[in-house]
């Protein structure tokens, strides 16, 4: 067979077409397309050889995309228009005109695609540039399916909820079709099973080593992300937690499915020292972050506030394992303080 020619929309600075590579299909990036310098440095860097446009989708004519004769779509449109914390504006805000113009390209090209592959943000899925997206595979008559995944389905610890369609250009359904539904998992074991030995693979080859300190961490003690044994009473509660926000947590760190985050750190380096968090931030906004540890299964979605907002802007990781006992005394003093302040409000 000969190699499918992709056309990468939104490129960025190449994600999809990492995926793509590491997936090892006979594929070929004839085009990328992304209007961000900065990204485009990236991509440059990254993939070398393959045509970087940078400029406009709607600058992009019909006879352009004809001349291209792609059988493939990888896109991942703006996602500002239907994220959770954001205005929803929704096929209102101008950052969704690229993605209507594709939609309005699509049928008209002289040859459709194969295959598309469209990610975004969980709330996409309701909304109205979704149900356009629909409409226009369906008019083409493309099969497809919708799934909301995150990458703890394939045992990667970062829960990073996201909405994906896969559309065929063939008259045959897909064998795990489910008309109407959003699958929020990966239908087919064998695929899932696939996937996570390509990350596994993938991690052997990189060599990544456990730190030398975690080795004679004792993990059936102490408030350790890996322990095994049950929640010990009166535990300590991040971010002045519930219990059973705690009880999700400690799920989370116990489900062997799920890969450490130690598995995909490099060795501990000098240069790491510019990032770490000041020993004043820590005390002041512990009860805010999100602390994470090498052992740990589990960490939060960054977003671009990491660095300027505290809370909800994705997990601290805790690499100074040596010292975890001042850590958590120094948080259990603040924890009953804390409370002494509110028996006095």
């Amino acid at each position: 067979m000969a190699p499918l020619r992709v056309l990468e929309l939104y490129s960025g600075i190449g994600g999809m077409h990492q995926a793509l590579k590491d997936s090892c299909m006979s594929a070929e990036v004839v085009a990328a397309v992304d209007v961000n310098t900065l990204a485009n440095e990236v991509y440059k860097h990254n993939f070398p050889g393959t045509p970087l446009w940078a400029k406009t989708i709607e600058g992009i004519t019909l006879k352009e995309f004809d001349r291209l004769s792609f059988d493939m779509v990888l896109m991942s449109p703006p996602c500002q228009p239907f994220t959770r914390i954001g205005l929803q504006g929704d096929v209102s805000d101008p950052r969704t005109k690229s993605f209507l113009y594709i939609l309005d390209i699509l049928p008209r090209l002289q040859k459709l695609p194969k295959y598309i592959l469209l990610e975004n943000v969980k709330g996409f899925e309701s909304s109205s540039a979704r149900n356009e997206l629909l409409q226009t595979l369906e008019t083409c008559g493309f099969k497809y399916q919708e799934f909301l995944l995150s990458p703890t389905c394939l045992g990667i610890p970062n829960s990073r909820l996201r909405y994906f369609l896969i559309a065929k250009f063939h008259p045959t359904l897909f064998s795990f079709q489910v008309h109407g539904e959003i699958l929020t998992r990966f239908p087919d074991q064998d695929l899932k099973d696939l996937i996570k030995d390509k990350v596994a693979d993938k991690l052997d080859e990189a060599n990544y080593s456990v730190l030398s300190k975690e080795k004679n961490l004792d993990r059936s003690t102490g408030p350790d992300c890996s322990s095994k044994k049950n929640l010990p009473k009166g535990a300590f509660l991040f971010k002045l937690e519930t219990t059973e926000e705690m009880e999700r947590k400690h799920s989370q760190d116990n489900d062997s499915s799920i890969q450490m985050l130690k598995d995909f750190l490099e060795e501990d380096n000098e240069e790491m020292n510019q990032y770490f968090l000041p020993p004043k931030s820590l005390l002041r906004y512990a009860f805010l972050l999100d602390i994470v540890k090498p052992t740990c299964r589990r960490s939060t979605c960054f977003t671009k506030g990491y660095g300027h907002y505290v809370e909800g802007t994705g997990s601290v990781l805790q690499t100074a394992l040596d010292v975890q006992c001042y850590l958590y005394a120094i948080l259990d003093i603040l924890h009953s303080l804390n409370q002494c302040l509110n028996a006095l409000r």
